[in-house]
């Protein structure tokens, strides 16, 4: 059985959604139920590109390998990690000071201290390592040892959610400090304090993990854990069903067909995981603003959450979930292509013989990318192209891999994703701000936007619960008038598994899900059923 509760906000302010999957109860088998289940194979679709959180891995936590100094529950309440207790904050909000555990070790043996932590975000700071995840630290000024288990840190200016970048994970300074930081050992033989250790890792194909046996936090029942990486949602479906896994994320339209197994149990985790068209403002179609407002309009979510998704998900109309309390009320988008097609009408695209719009000379025509093997966006976008197609934009929609489509993006569309439940900083900056364009997979659309940038800054530079809000809502306004994306809707993943541990909840869940969130974001608690 699954039960949902809407967004709420903590008494801290953080925005959180609660959803818990709980699973019925089972007989455990005869003679070796323990023997039989503890161990874990998942089917994920990605795999990360490195294993150091140096350069970016664990970074919203659940990273089974390493610990942050905080962690989050599963209300996506902040709770100490390997700190004792959360931070104190100062009253000007620029000294954060931590208290951390004594006796931790990593699983090399050697101890776990405050210098680890100073070793970890001076390097993700040194502008030579290639973190791609370095702006949300840009608050930070400066991290010291005040002794072996108290670190203090000092920000340049207020930023709210700092808290929620101290989840990041903490590398050993003793096992990476030598290397090269970008393409050292370190990034696929990774040393932790974590509840797992790495055992091996063929790219491609899978990560196998054993549990630690002399983690801080109990040594896990569930001692053997492999990712099988398959990015093809069908092989991952046959797969399961042929109980080659334990468990795989699968698109609402797979899961499905496993709804009458008694052996699995299905979980939806609510998320603010959003699918978006990326309008590159270079492209002399996707570059115009009416042509943008215009697709804006002409796109159907409602349809799409029906028909794509099965209703699991919502509309969205930016990043930011309709149900999270951050949301701007009032911007919320009508189905309307009739007020699309006037649009481009008063800009001068006129609607030819052949059903395509032009402006002197340049057809209203532009190519849509989305990663081969993912059915789920390529199912978004053909409706995508179908529901443009009604207002006279011709959309090419093509598959690639990833490789392929970074190469493309200043060009074409790419069915992007993203989202983050924790802030809405998080969500908002490395999408939409204009100085990260290019910079890797951050502003992949180019978006340009002074008045954005400046709400982006203000946000971020303070506080003040009533001004951040205010900031979000002008940002969520702006984007109605000058969309840089066609934001289509936020997906409530969803999970397929066998039903023979206790303890199995979700989270909710940001854009990168698989590795370490999903129901298993908490393996490390599971009690084998007998």
């Amino acid at each position: 059985m699954t039960v949902r509760r809407p967004w709420t906000r903590s008494a801290g302010g953080v925005v959180v959604a609660v959803l818990l999957a709980l699973t019925a109860c089972s007989a455990p088998d005869e003679g070796g139920a323990e023997a039989a289940h503890d161990s874990l194979v998942v089917g994920i679709a990605t795999e990360p590109d490195t294993l150091s959180p140096l350069l970016g891995y664990g970074k919203d936590g659940n990273s089974k390998i390493f610990d942050g100094l905080l962690r989050h529950d599963a209300d996506l309440q902040l709770t100490p990690a390997l700190a004792t207790e959360l931070p104190e904050v100062s009253d000007d909000g620029l000294i954060y000071t931590y208290r951390l555990r004594e006796g931790v070790e990593f699983t090399d043996g050697d101890p776990f201290t405050a210098d680890d932590v100073v070793f970890t975000y001076q390097t993700i700071l040194d502008p030579d390592t290639n973190n791609p995840y370095r702006d949300e630290l840009d608050a930070l000024q400066d991290v010291r040892a005040e002794d072996d288990h108290t670190v203090v840190f000092t920000l340049a200016y207020p930023y709210a959610p700092f808290a929620e970048r101290t989840v990041l994970p903490i590398a050993s300074a003793s096992a990476a400090g030598d290397q090269d930081v970008n393409t050292g050992p370190y990034n696929t033989e990774p040393v932790g304090t974590g509840p797992y250790v790495l055992t091996g890792w063929t790219p491609g194909e899978r990560l196998t993990f054993e549990a630690n046996p002399d983690y801080w936090g109990g040594e896990p029942e569930v001692r053997r854990l492999t990712m099988a990486v398959i990015p093809d949602d069908d092989v991952r479906a046959t797969r399961l069903r042929s109980g080659d896994l334990d468990a795989a994320v699968l698109p609402p339209n797979l899961a499905e067909g496993f709804a009458e197994d008694e052996d699995l149990v299905t979980h939806e985790a609510e998320s603010a995981d959003f699918r978006a068209v990326t309008l590159p403002s270079g492209n002399p179609v996707t570059g115009d603003r009416d042509v943008r407002r215009a697709l804006d309009l002409a796109v159907n979510r409602e349809l799409m959450v029906d028909s794509v998704l099965l209703g699991a998900g919502h509309a969205a109309y930016g990043p930011i979930p309709v149900s999270s309390p951050w949301f701007a009320e009032g911007t919320e988008r009508d189905y309307d292509p009739e007020a699309a097609g006037r649009i481009l009408d008063e800009a001068g695209w006129t609607l030819g013989d052949d059903g395509v719009r032009a402006r002197d000379g340049q057809r209203a025509e532009f190519t849509l990318w989305y990663p081969a093997g993912d059915r789920l966006r390529q199912e978004y976008a053909l409706a995508y192209a179908t529901d443009a197609a009604e207002i006279g934009v011709d959309v090419t929609v093509e598959s690639g891999s990833w490789e392929v489509i970074e190469g493309r993006l200043t060009e074409d569309a790419v069915l992007s994703g993203g989202g983050n439940p924790s802030d809405p900083d998080f969500d908002l900056y490395g999408l939409l701000y204009s100085e990260l364009a290019g910079d890797g997979w951050n502003n992949m659309g180019q978006y340009d936007n002074p008045e954005v940038d400046e709400q982006l800054d203000l946000a971020r530079r303070t506080a003040d619960r009533d001004e951040r809000q205010a900031a979000y809502d002008r940002i969520q306004r702006a984007l109605v008038d000058d969309p840089g994306y066609t934001f289509l809707t936020h997906i409530d993943h969803v999970y397929v598994m066998a039903d023979d541990w206790d303890g199995v909840t979700t989270q909710p869940e940001p854009h990168d899900h698989g590795l370490g969130h999903g129901p298993w974001w908490n393996v490390e608690d599971w009690r084998i059923r007998g």
